[in-house]
């Protein structure tokens, strides 16, 4: 491939970039077969990073089949925490040395020349879960206390006693493969902290001020890969949302293919869009569930949606609510094995464990519930506001 045309104010930076990486053997001259081209992009502070385009090489590499971190998991077991440290690698890929007979695959041209990375470059497809794969083996005997998310570090503890321990081993274990700590990204001994794009930690998680900060400036989207894109970050937070499917209605038919790509927007998108911002600007924080303690699932339906708030109570009784979502399947990861109270306005549910169904519907539903520990409870509609209305799953009127 031919190198994409540097501006001129641009090529000065580039050559000062390539010198210092060559300085720091993370890359070499290359006489490779391959040449991806690279790309300047700006950062905030107005200096530029490079990036290869390796795009084309991610269309022919077979994808890792490694298992990446479920991030919600994570944000549960680090929130539980009262002292979270979150330990940011420096150039966390460039830790990794490439196997020789990789390093030409990885080759890249400026303007000037052509070479290759002794490390592992950002941008290439299985990058990430090759990163995620070293890490875990790295920590694996200090995951009650330490879980990483590809190059992101949490260290978390109950009492300070612990954390301090706990940093102590991490630090060496860290130190003795090899790896380094940007000081200036890390944020240690926290109550609550940043981490992927959450604050967490005490028991209560709530969406990042800074990433909901982005997402409100978002402009009006004119095209539906912009209008993807901002359901995509909006969907991201939905837990905290209560009537997140009906809020983004007006916006998904949008993406149907009878649109045209230039959307016809209209005023009730322009009211969707700026009541879902508006509505994660307030987002509450949610409490991490206590695996010890019974659950109560407040669930309601309509015509048009079904939905459900999963809550548990504190020391003082106070209804607490943990996350905003579709009912049982949603929340499957917490509930199942737990004690649950499952509360309804719809009084003929309380029978459905008690008595034998009389269609294959309600039969159906009666087995899929045995795996769960549940009782059924009725609460009148005007007492049930926590879940009245609460849309999460588009179903038929039938």
């Amino acid at each position: 491939m031919h190198p994409y045309r540097i501006p001129i104010a641009l090529q000065q930076e580039v050559d000062r970039q390539i010198n210092e990486l060559l300085h720091l053997k993370l890359i070499e001259p290359s006489e490779s077969e391959w040449a991806h081209p690279i790309v300047c992009v700006s950062k905030k502070n107005g200096s530029i990073r490079l990036c290869v385009d390796y795009r084309h090489l991610n269309s022919f590499t077979i994808a890792d089949a490694y298992p990446m971190q479920n991030a919600k998991d994570l944000l549960f077991e680090v929130g539980q925490a009262n002292y979270i440290t979150v330990l940011d690698l420096t150039k966390g890929y460039w830790q990794i040395s490439m196997a020789e007979e990789a390093k030409p695959y990885t080759a890249f041209v400026t303007h000037h020349g052509h070479y290759q990375f002794c490390v592992m470059p950002f941008g290439m497809k299985n990058a990430g879960s090759t990163f995620q794969k070293v890490m875990d083996q790295v920590l694996v005997k200090h995951r009650a206390y330490c879980r990483s998310y590809i190059d992101d570090v949490a260290v978390f503890s109950k009492t300070w006693e612990q954390h301090i321990k706990h940093l102590c081993v991490v630090f060496q274990t860290i130190q003795r493969v090899g790896f380094t700590i940007n000081l200036n990204k890390c944020n240690f001994a926290r109550r609550r902290v940043k981490f992927l794009g959450h604050v967490v930690g005490s028991g209560q998680h709530s969406p990042d001020p800074g990433k909901v900060e982005s997402i409100k400036n978002i402009s009006v989207p004119t095209t539906k890969k912009e209008i993807r894109s901002f359901l995509g970050l909006t969907s991201y937070y939905r837990e905290y949302i209560p009537n997140f499917a009906s809020l983004v209605l007006p916006l998904t038919e949008l993406t149907k293919n009878r649109v045209p790509n230039i959307i016809p927007w209209n005023e009730v998108a322009e009211q969707a869009f700026t009541k879902l911002k508006a509505q994660l600007v307030k987002a509450p924080s949610l409490y991490t569930p206590d695996l010890s303690k019974p659950y109560q699932l407040y669930t309601d339906a309509s015509a048009t949606a079904i939905g459900a708030c999963l809550s548990q109570n504190d020391e003082k009784g106070k209804d607490n609510p943990i996350a905003f979502f579709k009912a049982l399947k949603r929340f499957d990861s917490w509930n199942f094995g737990a004690e649950i109270e499952v509360i309804s306005d719809h009084n003929p549910l309380t029978y459905l464990t008690l008595t034998t169904p009389q269609s294959a519907k309600l039969t159906r539903w009666a087995l899929a519930l045995q795996r769960y520990n549940i009782a059924i409870s009725y609460r009148k509609g005007v007492k049930h506001g926590n879940a009245d209305a609460l849309s999460r799953l588009p179903i038929p009127v039938s």
